[in-house]
């Protein structure tokens, strides 16, 4: 849309460029209100003629021209209310066309009732009063020069076939004098009236825009907004603050208890001053992530503002700026580490080759080799984490055929039957969106830790995959279940952590790797204990609406 010839065109547009109202409109409504005037004004001058309960001047000097003058005019008057309600023809045309023929009308009942003298002059003023009301510009004192020439033009001809006794050219002069008075104010009192008009409509349209705009930043905040109303009933939530408590659309007006327990304790707590200093973070619906609540009151008769903030996101905000110089030491140092690395483990390798060494040195040799691999295996994670791509490339994968090729790749790989891993998709056309490789890597790490775990215990199946999705949420869970031994609940908090691990043999940047890949996709990777005794890792894709995936 473009505004200047928007504004050119006198129309009236909003901030996302859609038509709101159309500029100066013609006053339809005011002439079809005249219109009525003028039937009111003609049908009680001709109900007082015809009774005879009207003043005696009324038609004294032309009685048939007066009763003759006055049928016709209310027809037209009828004629001219209906025309005008249908909007028949062009306003300008209606408007001269409609006090062109009271003019005429008044000035001839003025004539058949005795002249300037009767006083039905008057009934001019309002004719080019509505005039200067109807039209713009000067059209009104037009109006109001051919009023006073048809007031003169009766005069002049009473005087010439002596209707009258005397003409009365001075009462016709104040006549005109006073219709050109009426001209002139009603012209300056439009114009103003209409500089108002404007002014509203524009002041309309910036409260219009600014609550458009006040919307849209609201809908789009990355923190969740919500207004409560004295009953604790909800008013309003943006989109961040339906993901964040799991409310599908159309869920206002409903109880905050209902809605979220929770965030409604809290809200208690803070209304009577018992709200610790720190916030606690409470757990969403949907148990995806932690929540951090803000209160503000609106007044005592408003209600209350809340904001809330995904606690884990601020954590994982916090960790990446700690980790930044870290990640970049790291990798320096990991450089440095693979020259010498690889000259001790080439050095060992010719070092076994040779004849004469005893069992012993063998021995010793070989474990030179396996922790050289692994430092080796170390050195490859932390370069491959500091050197991963900032963005993800996402695309939207359909999970069910892109899990069936994944997993024949993995037993393919590892030499396992299929059989011996179980894959539940309780929704078959559920889409995700993820960066293809990075979505590898992430399920390769918890299925080859899934099946290492389970496989120690010689359980068959070795692990589980299942899908489930929230159809109201757009909300899509991925969970790789074992039937191992289960992770102790005294370090179940730290195996996200960098290096940690509970093997000899292992890196401990496993599960760390794949849960900074689900961050950069979005998603959320987190383990909970599975039910009958394992663990169960879940991978909570984001909702399809909210990341702007490209299309696969």
């Amino acid at each position: 849309m473009n505004w200047q010839k928007a504004i050119k065109d006198k129309r009236i547009i909003g901030i996302d460029g859609q038509d709101i109202a159309e500029g100066p409109l013609p006053p339809w409504r005011p002439l079809a209100v005249f219109c009525l005037y003028r039937l009111l004004i003609v049908s009680l001058l001709l109900v007082a003629v015809i009774t005879g309960a009207g003043p005696g001047f009324l038609g004294e000097s032309h009685p048939n021209l007066f009763l003759i003058t006055g049928l016709v005019y209310a027809a037209a008057a009828i004629a001219l209310g209906v025309a005008t309600i249908a909007r028949m023809g062009g306003f300008c045309f209606q408007v001269w066309f409609q006090l062109t023929l009271d003019i005429g009308a008044i000035t001839l009942l003025m004539h058949a009732s005795g002249g300037v003298l009767s006083g039905l002059g008057m009934l001019l003023v309002v004719v080019i009063a509505a005039g200067g009301i109807l039209t713009v510009g000067r059209t009104a004192s037009a109006f109001a020069a051919l009023a006073t020439l048809a007031v003169l033009l009766e005069q002049s001809y009473a005087l010439i076939f002596r209707d009258f006794d005397a003409a009365h050219y001075t009462q016709a002069g104040l006549l005109g004098a006073t219709l050109f008075a009426t001209a002139l104010l009603a012209q300056v009192l439009t114009a103003r009236i209409r500089e108002s008009e404007a002014l509203a409509a524009q002041r309309s349209l910036d409260l219009a825009n600014i609550s458009q705009l006040n919307g849209y930043i609201i809908q789009h905040l990355q923190s969740g907004v919500l207004v409560i109303d004295r009953e604790d009933t909800l008013r309003l939530i943006n989109q961040a603050g339906r993901a964040l408590l799991g409310l599908k659309p159309g869920g206002e007006k409903n109880s905050l208890d209902r809605i979220a327990p929770c965030l409604a304790k809290q809200l208690n707590c803070w209304r009577e001053g018992l709200r610790p200093h720190q916030p606690e973070a409470f757990r969403s619906r949907w148990g995806q992530s932690e929540i951090l609540s803000k209160f503000i009151s609106l007044g005592p008769r408003s209600g209350t503002l809340i904001f809330l903030e995904d606690a884990s996101a601020l954590a994982r905000q916090a960790q990446q700026l700690k980790l930044a110089s870290l990640g970049r030491l790291t990798a320096s140092i990991a450089h440095e580490i693979r020259n010498p690395l690889g000259a001790i483990s080439h050095a060992s390798q010719l070092l076994r080759e040779s004849s004469t060494l005893s069992q012993s040195e063998q021995r010793l040799l070989e474990i030179i080799l396996n922790h050289c691999t692994r430092v080796n295996g170390i050195v490859k994670n932390v370069l491959q984490l500091s050197r991963r791509q900032q963005h993800s490339r996402l695309k939207v994968l359909a999970l069910k055929p892109w899990l069936l090729d994944f997993l024949d790749e993995f037993c393919r790989t590892q030499g396992i039957d299929r059989t011996e891993v179980a894959l539940q998709i309780r929704s078959g056309t559920a889409q995700v969106p993820m960066d293809p490789s990075q979505f590898h890597q992430i399920l390769w790490n918890l299925c080859d830790n899934a099946r290492r775990h389970s496989r120690s215990l010689g359980r068959i199946p070795c692990f589980q995959i299942s899908v489930e999705s929230i159809v109201d949420m757009g909300q899509v869970f991925l969970e790789v279940l074992d039937r191992g031994s289960g992770i102790p609940d005294n370090i179940a908090d730290k195996i996200f952590e960098p290096f940690f691990t509970t093997q000899g043999t292992g890196t401990g940047l496993g599960l760390y790797l794949a849960r900074e890949l689900s961050e950069c996709n979005g998603a959320s990777l987190e383990y909970r204990p599975a039910p009958g005794g394992g663990s169960c890792f879940r991978l909570c894709f984001a909702p399809l609406g909210m990341m702007g995936a490209n299309v696969a």
